[in-house]
């Protein structure tokens, strides 16, 4: 991953639906990590800890496509 991170900020900076993906894919990140902390879940938290999970796999995912896309573009 170290070497994707020259791409990984020239998309930030360059790529608007990768810079909101990659906000978007924090703030998931951050919640969950709250939710994680509590030592007991309510069933809507447990709900919302598997939500957070889904909406951070489908940014990442579309994150990582963008970046192939970029690859694929610089190689062409």
């Amino acid at each position: 991953m170290a070497d994707s991170e020259p791409l990984i900020e020239r998309l930030a900076a360059e790529n608007h639906e990768f810079r909101k993906l990659r906000e978007e894919h924090k703030k998931y990140e951050e919640e969950l990590a709250g939710l994680n902390t509590r030592g007991f879940l309510t069933t809507d938290q447990q709900w919302r800890v598997s939500e957070l999970k889904k909406l951070k796999l489908i940014a990442k995912d579309r994150m990582e496509a963008i970046m192939r896309q970029a690859r694929a573009g610089a190689h062409a």
